[in-house]
């Protein structure tokens, strides 16, 4: 594939779009750790990949979805993260990717996974530096319009509106009714992060929904789990387990039939 062809592929966006976020946010904080925890992040990430399509016999291909795996675990980890929580975070998320399928495909998101695995193992610090979030309120612009990119290449804006509309609702009435922390979840950097997990992360085809029902159903229900866990737990684990929620929602309705096994044994 030539380069002007894959820039144009969904995966070509994203890879370019995170790229410049780990430079963006990188030069805007002086803070060089970020551009060295992504090298960690996606060299492990691209040797997990390797290993892995290598002992399931699995065709290879470019490695891009670990690429991308590896830049959105290193923009998410805090800068002060160690090189080993770094690599051992993006090993765990995609280990799983060979463990969890469904049709060949990965069921659950695996930065989403590996996250959330690594904030339960190791309570890694989590500050989404790559949203922008330790910058002024302006710079948000990068993501969104980088977000925008990437939702219309995969046509997902149903998903992304019916979660960002049932998120925001749920916080609102949350922070009326003075339940739980609702009110910090509408600040800098929540809003960062809560916008680049909708724009980069609900959307990925793999372990999304194609169809706009199933869409709309997707981001709902990852909102209503997110919101809830936030208002019981708080913290910024809450959108890694609404994702989650959603990602087993599309694996039953996927799934194979138990009488489709039987007749395509």
């Amino acid at each position: 594939m030539k380069v002007k062809q894959w820039i144009k592929t969904p995966k070509g966006y994203v890879i370019l779009c995170m790229l410049a976020y780990v430079l963006l946010a990188s030069a805007g904080t002086m803070d060089i750790k970020g551009v060295v925890n992504a090298g960690i992040a996606v060299s492990v990430s691209v040797a997990a990949d390797m290993l892995g399509t290598s002992l399931v016999k699995k065709k290879r291909t470019p490695p891009y979805s670990a690429v991308i795996t590896g830049l959105i675990v290193a923009l998410i980890l805090s800068t002060s993260a160690s090189w080993i929580i770094v690599a051992a975070t993006a090993l765990l998320a995609i280990v799983p990717k060979y463990v969890f399928v469904n049709k060949k495909k990965a069921i659950f998101n695996p930065a989403a996974l590996g996250l959330l695995l690594s904030s339960l193992l190791f309570q890694t610090g989590q500050s989404w530096w790559g949203a922008f979030g330790d910058l002024p309120a302006w710079s948000l612009i990068f993501p969104v319009i980088g977000g925008y990119l990437v939702t219309k290449r995969v046509n997902k804006f149903p998903l992304v509106f019916s979660f960002l509309g049932t998120y925001f609702v749920l916080l609102l009435i949350m922070g009326i009714f003075q339940f739980g922390d609702a009110t910090d979840a509408l600040r800098i950097p929540y809003i960062n992060a809560s916008l680049f997990f909708a724009l980069f992360m609900l959307t990925d085809p793999p372990t999304s929904p194609a169809k706009y029902k199933d869409q709309i159903i997707f981001g709902i229900l990852c909102a209503v789990a997110g919101a809830m866990v936030y208002a019981y737990f708080g913290g910024l684990i809450y959108l890694f387990v609404g994702l989650l929620a959603g990602n087993l929602y599309h694996y039953a309705r996927t799934r194979p039939s138990y009488r489709t096994q039987l007749l395509t044994r």
